[in-house]
């Protein structure tokens, strides 16, 4: 089992990243995706979520309106759509697929929101 984000980097405010998250080893198209973050000295925070088929989808309040998340099961792979991006965005962006026994987690991608 393999979650592998990808697309994370250096980004000054107000600008844009889209983050990826592939995967292999498991059915994809059974599991919910979310994505997590966790800036430094802080508790990683859920960010958003979306459902096996996709057709619902949650953000946090400090990223609605902002990011969007969407998946294609055809690729095995979550998306993160990060727009208008801010200071505070800082952190390492974890994808997570869940099921009701359990979950499995990718190993992070850093993302630096900084002029």
């Amino acid at each position: 089992v393999q979650l592998v984000e990808s697309g994370g980097g250096l980004v000054q405010p107000g600008g844009s990243l889209t983050l990826s998250c592939a995967a292999s080893g498991f059915t994809f198209s059974r599991f919910d995706m979310r994505w997590y973050r966790q800036a430094p000295g802080k508790e990683r925070e859920l960010v958003a979520a979306i459902s096996t088929a996709g057709g619902s989808t949650n953000h946090a309040d400090s990223v609605k309106g902002r990011f969007t998340v969407s998946r294609d099961n055809a690729k095995n792979t979550v998306y993160l759509q990060m727009n208008s991006l801010k200071h505070e965005d800082t952190a390492v962006y974890y994808c997570n697929a869940v099921r009701s026994w359990g979950a499995y987690w990718g190993q992070g991608t850093q993302v630096t929101v900084s002029s």
